[in-house]
């Protein structure tokens, strides 16, 4: 049984500002981790290694914490927004992305600009999916189906 006090366990299921920024900076984090145009990348890593012969444990075993990662992303993206969700999302930022770049606010004149822009628009998306039920339950009252066991 849970013993914790009524206020603390309140406090660990409320749901802030700080809370979507955290969710964010992870996601974030994954994305570039997996591919980038720096260079610095999981992608660019292994590509190297095998173009020189030298593909080794270590390779994959971070490639199944990256596998791991976005198989937690994805699914809970998934399960909380569903397909639609998920299509309508990606609509709703690539359009906001467009319109920045239409007002001069974000600058697409290149590949890496633009492949900037899009590895950001993932880790939003991403971010959303991860932090949209507690947004619904915020917004409308309602709690998801999947969070009755609480």
């Amino acid at each position: 049984m849970d013993k914790q006090p009524p206020e603390r366990k309140r406090a660990s299921r409320e749901f802030t500002a700080l809370s979507f920024v955290w969710r964010f900076i992870a996601a974030l984090v994954l994305v570039v981790a997996t591919y980038n145009p720096t260079h610095y990348s999981y992608y660019h890593w292994v590509r190297a290694v095998i173009a020189e012969g030298n593909l080794g444990p270590e390779h994959f075993f971070v490639g199944a914490l990256v596998v791991a990662g976005w198989t937690i992303l994805v699914a809970a993206t998934r399960s909380s927004l569903g397909s639609v969700g998920v299509v309508l999302g990606a609509v709703l930022i690539g359009t906001a992305a467009w319109l920045l770049v239409d007002l001069g606010v974000l600058r697409a004149d290149s590949f890496i600009s633009v492949t900037w822009i899009a590895l950001v628009c993932l880790a939003a998306l991403l971010s959303i999916g991860l932090s949209w039920s507690h947004i619904w339950r915020r917004m409308t009252g309602q709690v998801d189906v999947t969070d009755e066991h609480e």
